[in-house]
């Protein structure tokens, strides 16, 4: 009997266990039917570093199965790279970087990115590769490159590179993709060719060369293809479940769309500008409050962007000293080497003032040749007029009345009328005044004029 009993209770423990552990493969289950997908469209930049950084954060909380970033991309900033890559290493929910549709590509920081994610796939048609600093693109070939080329032109090896600061930058570059590609086990010698000879690869050879994992047709071939893959997340092997997964698709939101409005280099630059002329403005016409409102809000928006933004520093100050140099020509008008100083710092400091040349976050010539034009049309001529102009007597009001010569219309020896600019007043004074004896204001009060009656001179 006592047998039975305790045979009867380890039963009952092992039951309790059995459906403790479906409860919580039903509960991972659910999880793994959540897959949340991000876009990463055009150029990298701090708008997409920061929507990604949230999303991964928002998916670890909801539990998700992995979080899939659908890419098309030229490269972008390799600050907002980086950041990106922080977090998807530091991420506990699994990335999967798919770059589609078909002739989409995943260039320059997207290839960083790829590498860096714990499954890498592509759509048929696409490619990804080019990711050469950008500081060399441009250079040109030099006498020791061109002769590592072959009679069809085909480059044997990778150039030696003269520039110590070039050099720098690109083996930071590849010490960088190597150690992406060592921990995820993927090529790490073509990511070396990809940074040194901007290599690209279309995505049958990538999957050929272990650079990417798998080739998915579209994105219901994509779950399919991963689900039951094993990979590793912070040191723990994970198996995706994702067969008939619901695909949560999450876009870019106000703050990121206005993050990616302001921290455009163009629309930061205008802002700017707008900002410092609103206070010029305000500083000039003391109590307009509109254009010091307005322009304090633009500056401040612009100082936000320009922080996120790559900046180099002499540029601003080239574009402020070009301001106050074209400035102080209205102060000093008709010298000119003042106004032509200042617009040239201003176009030097406009050109040289994102610290880049990655494709989407340069400013437009054509706009800074127009707002310099323009810059410098307004402090030489619209200030010039202005200051001028205070120059000028006034000839109106109060003050053009002291001192102004008038005629007496009647004898009066306290009160009368006298006729001054072709107008009638009631005038005082402290003397008698005869009829058409000329007088001179000395003082108002209120609507009646203090007079002083002007001596006659002998013939």
């Amino acid at each position: 009997m006592i047998m039975m009993r305790q045979a009867f209770f380890v039963f009952l423990v092992v039951l309790a266990f059995t459906v403790q552990a479906e409860a919580d493969d039903g509960r991972r289950q659910n999880k793994a039917e959540t897959v949340i997908q991000l876009e990463i469209n055009g150029a990298i930049g701090p708008a997409i570093s920061d929507y990604i950084g949230r999303h991964l954060d928002k998916a670890a909380e909801e539990g998700a199965a992995c979080v899939i970033f659908r890419m098309d991309t030229p490269g972008g900033l390799d600050t907002s790279m980086r950041d990106i890559i922080k977090k998807i290493i530091a991420s506990p929910v699994p990335v999967v970087t798919y770059v589609a549709p078909g002739g989409a590509r995943a260039a320059s920081a997207g290839t960083y990115i790829l590498y860096a994610s714990h499954v890498a796939a592509m759509a048929p048609g696409t490619n990804l590769g080019a990711a050469t600093p950008v500081q060399m693109s441009g250079l040109g070939g030099s006498e020791d490159e061109k002769k590592d080329k072959d009679a069809k032109g085909a480059k044997k090896e990778a150039p030696a590179i003269s520039d110590p600061m070039t050099a720098k930058a690109v083996n930071d570059a590849v010490a960088y993709i190597r150690g992406l590609a060592q921990m995820r086990g993927r090529n790490a010698d073509w990511a070396e060719q990809a940074v040194r000879t901007a290599a690209s690869i279309p995505a049958e050879e990538a999957l050929a060369e272990r650079v990417i994992d798998l080739i998915a047709a579209d994105q219901a071939d994509l779950l399919k293809q991963l689900h039951g893959r094993k990979i590793n997340v912070l040191g723990q092997e994970r198996i995706l479940l994702t067969d008939g997964a619901v695909v949560k698709k999450i876009g870019l939101d106000w703050r990121g769309e206005l993050l990616s409005v302001i921290t455009n280099p163009n629309i930061a630059y205008l802002l700017m500008l707008i900002g410092i002329y609103g206070l010029i403005f305000e500083f000039s016409i003391p109590g307009s409050v509109v254009p010091g409102t307005i322009g304090g809000i633009c500056l401040l928006l612009a100082l936000f962007a320009f922080q996120l933004l790559p900046i180099n520093y002499a540029g601003m100050a080239l574009v402020l000293l070009g301001i106050a140099l074209m400035a102080e020509e209205a102060f000093m008008p008709g010298v000119g080497i003042l106004g032509f100083g200042g617009l040239l710092a201003f176009v030097v400091g406009s050109v040289i003032l994102i610290d880049t040349d990655q494709p989407g976050f340069g400013i437009n010539p054509a706009i800074i040749g127009a707002v310099a034009l323009s810059s410098a049309a307004f402090f030489i001529l619209a200030l010039g007029l202005l200051f001028k102009s205070r120059r000028v007597p006034v000839v109106s009001g109060k003050e053009q009345l002291m001192g102004a010569a008038g005629v007496a219309l009647e004898d009066f020896t306290d009160l009368g009328m006298i006729r001054i600019h072709g107008e009638t007043w009631r005038a005082r004074s402290d003397t008698p005044v005869s009829k058409k004896q000329r007088v001179t204001v000395t003082g108002l009060d209120g609507l009646t004029l203090l007079i002083s009656p002007v001596k006659e001179e002998a013939e």
